[in-house]
């Protein structure tokens, strides 16, 4: 069993500057969800994971080294590597593990130098990689020409808030939101739709209250409902929504 490193206010400098990709758990064992524990040390045993460093700082004990890394009492789980931060996920679920290990190897991947290979001139000239998805860690502003680009071609689970300025439930949902954004960063995009500025999304989506709510995965509305939800039951959705397996659909074929 491969037990990850204990990090302290001493050694957590020397260990942000390793050039390996680094998953820090930082806890005191309260709050931490029985499922993230187990699959956090299975993930430390994987040797598909060999490449990647496994810590833990208590931030009790440690609490300058908790500071450096803008963290409390409460579990976070950091993904690090090269002395930046990559990832972060408050409170973690097991589920919450493979999408962080997968961010900061996509990282890695990014950076890595180019090796120089012998020219074939039978070879088909090389595509440009592609690019890592852009991760998003505040709500988007969305207007009827963006929708197509920001949300029904996003690479990334969407959200749809349709709101209003006059809308008392909305501003109730927008801190929540907001929150939810930074939490999920990297796993979702948070879309808001100002209905008042925008007639004609909300004529396409039959909007007829607000707030509504709307999660849009490989370009298919997986839920919409009318109404506030609770931080609880919204953190529950995201949860179920990025776990749901949602087949792409077929392109449709070009009309001559």
């Amino acid at each position: 069993m491969t037990t990850p490193i204990e990090l302290t206010d001493a050694t957590l400098d020397s260990v942000l500057h390793e050039t390996k990709p680094i998953m820090i758990l930082i806890t005191n064992g309260e709050g931490l969800r029985g499922d993230f524990k187990i699959a956090y040390q299975k993930a430390a045993d994987d040797a598909a994971n060999k490449g990647v460093v496994f810590a833990q700082l208590d931030p009790t004990k440690n609490p300058k080294a908790a500071a450096r890394l803008n963290a409390g009492e409460k579990p976070v789980l950091v993904g690090w590597y090269c002395g930046e931060e990559v990832v972060r996920r408050s409170r973690p679920w097991g589920s919450d593990l493979p999408l962080a290990l997968e961010s900061i190897a996509r990282e890695a991947k990014a950076t890595e130098p180019e090796v120089a290979a012998e020219p074939d001139a039978a070879a088909p000239a090389a595509t440009e990689p592609k690019k890592p998805a852009k991760v998003y860690d505040a709500p988007v502003n969305v207007v009827d020409d963006t929708f197509e680009d920001e949300v029904l071609k996003s690479d990334t689970l969407v959200i749809v808030d349709f709101w209003a300025p006059w809308c008392g439930p909305c501003r109730m949902v927008a801190p929540i939101l907001d929150k939810l954004a930074k939490e999920f960063a990297g796993q979702i995009k948070i879309a808001k739709v100002n209905t008042d500025e925008n007639p004609g999304l909300s004529q396409a989506f039959q909007i007829r209250s607000i707030p509504t709510l709307m999660i849009i995965k490989n370009r298919t509305m997986i839920f919409n409902q009318p109404g506030a939800l609770p931080e609880p039951a919204l953190r529950d959705l995201i949860q179920q929504a990025i776990a749901l397996d949602v087949p792409m659909p077929p392109e449709q074929p070009q009309k001559a």
